[in-house]
């Protein structure tokens, strides 16, 4: 297994466990590769969700950029819905898990078909 399998599965985990949720592999890995590079560098890697603009740079890039959702009060409500199902107490919110329950949220999954 690579580098990058390894993350997925780390972060298959956190879901499990930390969201109690059960992936969808398929999308999980996909979403992963869509994070690109970012996955191997520790700062880019997670998501700082008490930072205002990290949030919106997960909006502006990730939501509207990548998934094409219109500018609304409605991301901000999802991306603080998703941080809350992370757990707000957690510390390591990896920026692959943050994306892939936004994209569960909105049910954008076919952005990854």
């Amino acid at each position: 297994m690579g580098k990058r399998d390894d993350l997925i599965a780390q972060y298959a985990d956190d879901l499990k466990t930390k969201c109690g949720i059960e992936p969808d592999m398929d999308l999980l890995r996909k979403v992963t590769i869509g994070c690109g590079p970012a996955i191997y560098d520790a700062d880019a890697s997670t998501v700082a969700a008490t930072q205002p603009a990290e949030l919106e740079t997960v909006k502006k890039n990730f939501l509207i950029k990548k998934l094409g959702l219109a500018d609304g009060p409605e991301l901000d409500q999802a991306i603080s819905s998703v941080i809350e199902t992370y757990g707000k107490s957690e510390r390591n919110k990896y920026r692959a898990v943050i994306y892939y329950l936004l994209t569960k949220h909105f049910g954008k999954e076919s952005v990854y078909g």
